[in-house]
């Protein structure tokens, strides 16, 4: 078994107590050993990462981005490696991980492309012979912590505009699927990568969160997690003054009118409600269905649920794995638990699978509950799994409202065929991300991404905008 070392100042350190990385549609294999980080690990990565910023930051752009384009290109000659890897240690379908493992690819080539024209601002003075103009600078040292969820495509998409803007990294990604980050690690240190610019660390989210935060080189901090502990990160971050970007939960509903696509919105509904076993935040956790077609709907839906397969995602023909890990798999029941008590039983689902290769795995069915009430814990909370609620709007109106009853506002979605009803969402919809007539969950890497209240915080993640957060300005006046 293979053991898995954090990368502090361009060297591999496997020595030291490990955790294990358990398959969750198996728990008799382990994927490997990670050796487990310890706050000094930490400060002595921070450290590293501040000793390489000068260097690393004076690199030419485009030198830096060959680095990149040098780092993908070696992923993708593993790509069903890694791909393989990603489904064994976080359990969505091996067609997902490839997905994701080609997203992770072009996602470096994007920002690497950005290396050769990363521009600043050149504007004309009222003053004679005054030529002013701003450039784009690093910020320093970043620490970025990653969810296990996407645990290739969001290293990437933090890790990527960091280095190409000439910051030097710490990235913490989550103890449950840590390997597919690793492996972007080893990709940009095979590939050439400065000693310190990029930094490894695996282990307790707790004790090594509270040890990045508080190391001393560290200016910014990058995190993607739940909502309690992006706010405890928001809380000690600006105690220090800290630039912050947190994304955080969503509890994202789709919109279903009566002049919808039919068949296609019930398909949008089950692959953003389902897929990835609900463990995506801009997954679908609420469906607001108005009242013409509710009824038909909801049995269109649930014959749909009826038909999705779970199991070992490494397998032919499966739609949904398991949950993450035993912890997730026991928040989601507790939660259907709680949909029992206060709404009655599901109209579909709403049980442990169990039996054969289930037992080894922890696998829950796809679940609906029906005609919910706005202020349900079910309805309100987030779950992060395959649990849908579904709720009866009488109009678009009364739907919109009942979209933006959140606290939450990550992403919106809405099935219509009528163009003035798409674009009173767009405007009316309370959230940072909106799609129509496709699934609330799925965005490419070329445009912003982010949500709203309490689902974000600070500059939005991708695209161009990515640079707002990883890189300041540098403004001059010449007179000549």
């Amino acid at each position: 078994m293979q053991t898995y070392g954090n990368y502090i100042n361009g060297e591999w350190l496997t020595s030291g107590p490990t955790f294990e990385n358990i398959n969750p549609a198996n728990t008799d294999e382990i994927v490997g050993l990670f050796v487990k980080a310890t706050a000094a690990d930490v400060d002595a990565a921070a450290d590293a990462a501040a000793a390489a910023f000068p260097k690393w930051a004076a690199m030419a752009a485009p030198a830096r981005a060959n680095i990149l384009f040098k780092a993908a290109d070696i992923l993708e000659s593993r790509f069903d490696q890694i791909a393989a890897e990603m489904t064994r240690e976080e359990g969505k379908t091996f067609p997902e991980a490839k997905g994701e493992c080609r997203r992770t690819i072009n996602i470096l080539k994007y920002f690497a492309g950005e290396g050769s024209r990363m521009g600043g601002h050149l504007v004309p003075s009222e003053r004679d012979r005054v030529h002013m103009f701003a450039i784009r600078k690093p910020i320093g040292v970043v620490g970025l912590v990653t969810p296990w969820n996407f645990p290739s495509a969001i290293p990437c998409w933090k890790l990527a505009p960091a280095l190409i803007c000439g910051n030097t990294v710490v990235i913490k990604p989550a103890s449950a699927a840590p390997l597919s980050a690793w492996r972007i690690i080893e990709a940009l240190h095979e590939a050439g990568i400065p000693k310190g610019v990029v930094n490894f660390v695996a282990g307790s989210g707790g004790t090594l969160g509270k040890a990045l935060v508080e190391a001393k080189p560290l200016k910014a901090i990058s995190f993607t997690g739940s909502e309690s502990i992006g706010k405890w990160i928001h809380t000690e971050a600006s105690k220090r003054m800290l630039r912050i970007q947190l994304e955080m939960g969503g509890k994202n509903p789709t919109i279903v009118l009566k002049d919808a696509d039919f068949n296609a919105a019930v398909e949008n509904v089950a692959n953003a409600a389902f897929f990835s076993t609900g463990q995506k935040c801009t997954a679908t956790s609420r469906a607001i269905v108005e009242d013409e077609i509710y009824d038909k709907f909801v049995a269109a839906l649930v014959e749909r649920t009826k038909k999705l397969k779970v199991g070992n995602g490494m397998e032919a023909g499966i739609d949904i794995g398991p949950a993450v890990d035993e912890a997730a798999l026991n928040a989601i029941l507790e939660y259907i638990e709680i949909g029992k008590k206060e709404h009655g039983a599901p109209v579909v689902g709403g049980n442990r699978l169990t039996g054969g290769a289930f037992d080894k795995g922890y696998y829950v069915e796809p679940t609906i509950f029906a005609d919910v009430k706005e202020d349900a814990r079910i309805a309100k909370e987030e779950i992060f799994g395959p649990v849908l609620t579904v709720h009866r709007a009488s109009n678009f109106e009364d739907a919109l409202r009942m979209a933006n009853s959140t606290q939450y506002g990550l992403s919106a979605s809405v099935q219509t065929s009528n163009v003035s009803r798409v674009f009173d969402f767009v405007y009316g919809a309370e959230a940072g991300l909106l799609t129509v007539n496709l699934p609330s969950a799925g965005v490419e890497y070329q445009l912003p991404f982010g949500g709203t209240k309490d689902s974000s915080f600070g500059p939005k993640e991708q695209g161009p905008a990515a640079f707002d957060f990883y890189s300041d300005y540098k403004t001059i006046y010449l007179k000549y």
